[in-house]
């Protein structure tokens, strides 16, 4: 792991001395439940990051991150629970016994995938494929600053739908400035000259090679024909036709879907989009780090509540399915049956290896704020919230949160919580992050 997060997320928090003078600070600040009155008992049932009740502290800016803790166990979990799910899943399918998910057990999944291919496919195969794509949860972190104001008292106007944010990575949305690189267009219904790269289909002006399936000619061999002799499959040569793209390719016709250009085509559905940096406020999603907007037209405590609130979208990272195929050759000898066999066993290894990609790009976003081999979130999401936790515990010992007396024995115990889950994460997850990798490299290479 990077110099940023060498540090683990358990140890930056597990300060339980420092917690201490935090809460003779915390005291003198703020007395009884609500700051009315005098009083040192619990206010009511204490909250806790396993159970859900997340109003810990009573200060939003604090209680913030318990939620964005309480979130990033809730992912890492999911991430985990599917991955280990699917391989079982393809062990079954693969005919391997059950047993603990190891590195072992992993390397003998690998060899069974390798040695399928090796006896049914001649020569390579041909990875089409487009990575997910990640983006942290922007509408989660417009509607935690605006809580944030709420709890410090400002009037708050902004629609979270509607709002727009600073986005100092990849704007995917309108763009209030200028986009400094590619733009999104949807195609109308009729289609549209791209001058750039189509996602969808291309209806071809003339014949030229299909990276997908081809419908029409094929003027060389097709993996799939029609009863009227028409390709339906992958073509290896010159389509003429329409070619539906397995990923985003140019397109020397008519581009059915989403073009992809520099700049804009003109006749978008919707309007253009950018697809890059914005110069600007985006009005969409962001791939990579971002500032939430205001909620409130007048707020002191604006620039507070944006650590908090980032935090919880970058816990709440999303990725979409990619898209994974293999082109190959069938080797002599493997008959109709065989063939019949492999390719249901090739349909499922593109599904579970599909989920399998999918929640390994989410784990590395977390973990190494990494999307698709580049850096994205530094510091990663899993470093920041330990770091911003770490920092409210000595912002509280200059007496900058205001905690209620009767909230205290709560605090602490959510503290250590905090830390045994960050903890956690960063050790068991991690190691199992290294084995979702090696599948993963596997999936996209199974002969090698």
């Amino acid at each position: 792991m990077s110099e940023r997060t060498e540090t683990t997320a358990g140890q930056s928090i597990l300060g339980l001395a420092g917690l201490g003078l935090l809460c003779g600070v915390a005291v003198t600040s703020v007395q009884g439940c609500d700051g009315d009155g005098i009083g040192g008992d619990i206010c009511g049932p204490c909250g806790s990051i396993a159970s859900g009740q997340l109003s810990i502290s009573g200060n939003a800016r604090l209680d913030g991150f318990f939620t964005a803790v309480a979130d990033l166990g809730k992912a890492t979990a999911t991430i985990q629970g599917s991955f280990e799910a699917d391989v079982r899943a393809l062990a079954q399918l693969y005919g391997m016994a059950e047993g603990t998910i190891d590195a072992q057990f992993i390397a003998d999944l690998k060899g069974k995938i390798k040695n399928d291919f090796s006896a049914n496919v001649e020569g390579g195969i041909k990875l089409v494929y487009k990575a997910p794509e990640c983006r942290a949860d922007v509408s989660i972190a417009v509607e935690a600053q605006a809580s944030c104001e709420v709890n410090a008292e400002c009037d708050v106007e902004v629609n979270p739908g509607m709002a727009s944010i600073e986005c100092s990575g990849t704007c995917e949305g309108t763009c209030e400035g200028t986009c400094m690189g590619e733009l999104k267009c949807t195609a109308p219904s009729a289609g549209i000259s791209c001058m750039g790269e189509c996602e969808g289909s291309c209806q071809l002006d003339a014949a030229a090679s299909c990276e997908g399936t081809c419908h029409g000619m094929c003027d060389g061999e097709c993996s799939l024909t029609n009863a009227n002799g028409d390709c339906e499959g992958s073509c290896n040569g010159m389509c003429q036709g329409t070619c539906e793209l397995s990923a985003r390719a140019e397109c020397g016709g008519t581009c059915h879907g989403t073009c992809y250009a520099m700049v804009d085509p003109g006749g978008c559905e919707g309007g253009v989009e950018c697809n890059a940096q914005c110069m600007g406020m985006c009005g969409g999603s962001c791939q990579g780090d971002f500032k939430p907007p205001s909620a409130s037209a007048d707020c002191d405590a604006s620039a507070k509540c944006e650590a908090q609130a980032s935090a919880q979208a970058e816990a709440n990272v999303e990725c979409t399915p990619p898209s994974l195929d293999w082109q190959f050759e069938f080797k002599a000898g493997v008959d109709a049956a065989a063939q019949a066999a492999f390719i249901g066993r090739l349909g499922e290894l593109r599904v579970r290896g599909s989920a399998i990609l999918q929640g390994l790009a989410r784990a590395q976003a977390l973990i190494n704020g990494e999307i698709d081999g580049k850096v994205v979130f530094d510091p990663p999401p899993v470093a920041n919230i330990a770091g911003e936790i770490q920092g409210l515990i000595q912002a509280g010992f200059g007496g900058d949160l205001e905690i209620a007396v009767g909230r205290l024995p709560c605090v602490l115990p959510a503290f250590q919580e905090a830390g045994e889950s960050m903890a956690k994460i960063t050790t068991e997850f991690t190691a199992s992050l290294a084995l979702q990798a090696d599948l993963g490299a596997s999936i996209l290479s199974p002969m090698s």
